[in-house]
């Protein structure tokens, strides 16, 4: 199979719905998952940093994930965010996403403790020899504070079930010759670059924006795989205040929340501390925002 078909090509980095006590909003999550569905995602990345992740338990994180995997039924994939800074965690969070009926993991580069990249290896083999589900690298250097640096990108592309890279990193002269010089599929981790990513040969996008305007994001996949620049051009630019309005605020959880609830698709933006709700100006410019009619391509 290919990536596409492994992973799909139009990922929402999908926000975990809470009820004002901090708890799973079970119907938020069908809500949202159907959103998704009905709005383009091919792809659901459950439990990722847009997911707040770090502040799920084990046994949240796989009520999280059955709930996907039962609304999703087999109409798009499912990724599970798997990754920590220990390996052990990340080989039991690994198996714990297969049993749950996950079609792949994501793993990030562990943070924290800055491993050298031997150990990077090291980390990513274990997880990826821990089950039979195809993988996919997370390169967030603003955010564990490490790189997975080139060369250990080419060594991972050896393992038979490490197939993807979401790159998050923007140094997209790197991903374009690790993806010519391997069989990694790429992934554009950064919704402010999607249109040159693609432009470059990325498979497709791991998208916050996703969770609010997944149409969007398939039509700009699917002008660049037409090879119609105009058409992705003028996307890209569409989408342009509601990308700077949930990317360059508050974070992109706290802001595709509020956007979400603005829309009715879940009832509350519901963050748990350290992250807190939007502030007054940044819902103001979210409004303004959402109220830009997209514009026909």
């Amino acid at each position: 199979m290919t990536a596409a078909q492994l992973f799909g090509t139009n990922l929402v980095a999908m926000v975990t719905p809470m009820l004002p006590d901090g708890a799973l909003d079970e119907a938020g999550i069908d809500a949202l998952v159907e959103h998704l569905l009905a709005t383009g995602c091919d792809g659901v990345v459950v439990a990722g940093t847009t997911g707040e992740a770090p502040t799920l338990t084990d046994e949240e994180t796989t009520r999280l994930l059955r709930a996907v995997v039962t609304g999703v039924a087999g109409r798009a994939r499912v990724t599970a965010g798997v990754g920590s800074y220990d390996t052990a965690t990340s080989v039991r969070r690994a198996r714990a996403a297969e049993a749950a009926g996950a079609d792949a993991v994501l793993l990030v580069c562990p943070y924290y403790s800055r491993p050298t990249q031997a150990g990077v290896v090291a980390h990513c083999l274990a997880v990826a020899d821990a089950t039979a589900l195809p993988v996919m690298l997370y390169d967030v250097p603003a955010r564990t504070g490490l790189a997975m640096a080139r060369a250990t990108l080419v060594e991972l592309a050896g393992h038979p079930r490490v197939l993807a890279v979401k790159d998050a990193k923007g140094d997209l002269f790197e991903a374009t010759s690790v993806m010519a010089e391997t069989g990694l599929a790429y992934y554009c981790g950064i919704d402010e670059l999607n249109l040159p990513y693609l432009a470059c040969g990325a498979t497709g996008v791991v998208s916050v924006v996703g969770n609010v305007s997944a149409e969007r994001t398939a039509a700009l996949i699917a002008a660049v795989r037409a090879h119609d620049l105009t058409a992705a051009r003028s996307l890209h630019n569409d989408l342009i205040p509601l990308v700077a309005a949930l990317m360059r605020t508050s974070s992109g959880a706290i802001m595709a929340k509020a956007a979400l609830a603005e829309l009715g698709v879940i009832d509350h933006p519901a963050v748990r501390l350290p992250l807190l709700e939007s502030p007054p100006e940044h819902l103001e410019r979210l409004r303004g925002a959402l109220a830009t009619p997209a514009v026909p391509a």
